[in-house]
């Protein structure tokens, strides 16, 4: 190890309508705008606030031809519970593996409920939370009801 990581601090994301983009991130994921270089076709977000972690967004103009990226955001758990309504109220389908979902998920391996879901250019979204739990891979991905009932 060159030297001991804490944790990420950017990630950047190609967009193809800046403003769009600007809009979704600000307005439905109430990030906060930092800054924004229109000659540059940019614009970051301080996530969750002012100089803990940002996102950059960057125009791609009318190229035919984009990837799909996936960021995950750390919120609470009560956060992510509550999320798939939240987002369902927004306009947008959360899901795990492109299939809706009534409620979060957990990842055994890890453990850590998460809920999935598209920003306008198809970018995989997630907010994920921890649990206190031990890890339980042999119980795989299963919903949030179940890992409770199985592991209480």
């Amino acid at each position: 190890m060159i030297v001991p990581i804490k944790s990420l601090y950017e990630a950047h994301l190609t967009v193809r309508d800046l403003d769009r983009s600007v809009a979704f991130y600000r307005d439905v994921l109430g990030l906060p705008l930092a800054h924004v270089v229109p000659d540059r076709n940019v614009a970051f977000f301080w996530v969750p606030k002012a100089e803990t972690a940002m996102l950059g967004l960057w125009g791609v103009g009318t190229a035919p031809m984009g990837m799909r990226l996936h960021i995950a955001f750390t919120v609470e758990l009560t956060d992510v519970e509550h999320s798939v309504a939240a987002l369902r109220d927004a306009g947008l389908t959360p899901h795990f593996n492109n299939t809706p979902i009534d409620e979060p998920i957990v990842l055994g391996w890890m453990p850590a409920t998460s809920v999935y879901f598209d920003d306008p250019d198809g970018h995989s979204l997630e907010f994920i939370s921890l649990l206190p739990d031990p890890p339980r891979p042999d119980l795989g991905t299963v919903s949030l009801s179940e890992w409770r009932a199985l592991t209480r």
